[in-house]
């Protein structure tokens, strides 16, 4: 194998993005960690599902007001105003970008610092604590294993906060990707089942340190912060808003009172 598999190479894979002879890696990598496959097995479907969906619109022709020759020639009438060619411009990208431009927004920024761990940790959650079979990919039991994988990976030192006296058990954890790298999620259940999760990732350039603030993304409400460049968020459903925050606060206590 000519280097590590990445989670970029997973990425792309998933994409369809690899040369042939990289994917063949892949696939020979995938066939040897079941667990790997299975996870990005459901990342393609979900994929697959969206351009199914999405795709006979990204089919259907250009109308006529909006082709290109058209739009050209409307500049040089006087009376076509300048901000009604934009707003053309702006729908024939629409109409040619696919998918992709439909589920990132148009015309809107990508949230960075906290915003975006914010939104990553909910994501994240919406994704795996449903899963009954395997929500986590380190065990609890594991939990040395698990901290040394977190700190490889996100090239700092991490601690697992215990959350027990809040009624959570520790379930483990697994790495997941980000737009801004990988990042750590850690799992915790009560004696309902009721799920919480904390994801963990170092900051990228900005929010090092951060004070608590409350965030929601549909279903899913959560407190994120930021210390020392480390940031921060404990996520869970509707049914745990009441009780989120003070659980939030002791794990902020307990990761800046380690050694």
């Amino acid at each position: 194998m000519s280097r590590p598999i990445s989670e970029d190479d997973l990425q792309a894979f998933v994409d369809g993005a690899l040369s042939d002879g990289r994917r063949a890696e892949l696939e020979s990598y995938l066939d040897s960690n079941p667990d790997v496959a299975e996870r990005y097995a459901r990342f393609a479907a979900q994929r697959e599902a969206l351009r199914a969906a999405l795709g006979p619109i990204a089919a259907e022709p250009v109308p006529p007001n909006l082709n290109l020759g058209n739009l050209v020639a409307s500049r040089q009438r006087p009376n076509r105003s300048a901000w009604q060619g934009a707003a053309a411009a702006c729908l024939l990208l629409m109409a040619g970008g696919g998918s992709g431009w439909v589920l990132r927004g148009v015309g809107m920024d990508s949230p960075a610092g906290i915003d975006a761990l914010a939104q990553e940790a909910s994501y994240a959650y919406a994704v795996f604590s449903p899963d009954g079979g395997r929500p986590v990919e380190i065990a609890a039991a594991d939990s040395d294993a698990l901290v040394g994988w977190f700190e490889k990976r996100l090239s700092n030192p991490v601690s697992l906060p215990d959350l027990s006296g809040a009624g959570y058990r520790f379930m483990g954890g697994r790495v997941v990707a980000t737009q801004n790298g990988p990042a750590g999620l850690l799992m915790y259940d009560d004696a309902e089942g009721t799920r919480i999760a904390m994801m963990m990732r170092p900051m990228v350039r900005r929010d090092e340190n951060a004070p608590m603030a409350r965030h929601c993304e549909g279903d899913t409400i959560g407190y994120a912060w930021a210390d020392n460049g480390m940031g921060y968020s404990l996520v869970g459903n509707l049914d745990v808003a009441a009780f989120l925050h003070p659980i939030a606060n002791e794990a902020r206590r307990q990761i800046l009172a380690r050694p």
